[in-house]
C-alpha cells in the first residue's frame, strides 16, 4: 500500500510538503496534504513522518 496520510489526522501544516515535495503536496483546497508518490523510497519520507505533528503519515 505504501505511504499514506490519514486525512482525519492531517491538520494541513504543510511540513511534509516542505520536507519532501517529491512525495507530498497539498490538496486542491490547500487544506490537507496528499501523497503523490506512495511507492517512493526517498530518504525524506522518514523525516516527514517524524516531523508530522499529528502522526498522520505512515508506511505499510
Amino acid at each position: 500500500m505504501g505511504i499514506v496520510i490519514d486525512p482525519d489526522e492531517c491538520i494541513g501544516c504543510e511540513s511534509c510538503v516542505e520536507i519532501c515535495p517529491e512525495v507530498f503536496e497539498m490538496d486542491d483546497d490547500g487544506e490537507k496534504a496528499i501523497v503523490t508518490n506512495p511507492d517512493s523510497t526517498a530518504d525524506c519520507v522518514d523525516e516527514a513522518i517524524e516531523t508530522c505533528p499529528n502522526e498522520a503519515i505512515s508506511k505499510d
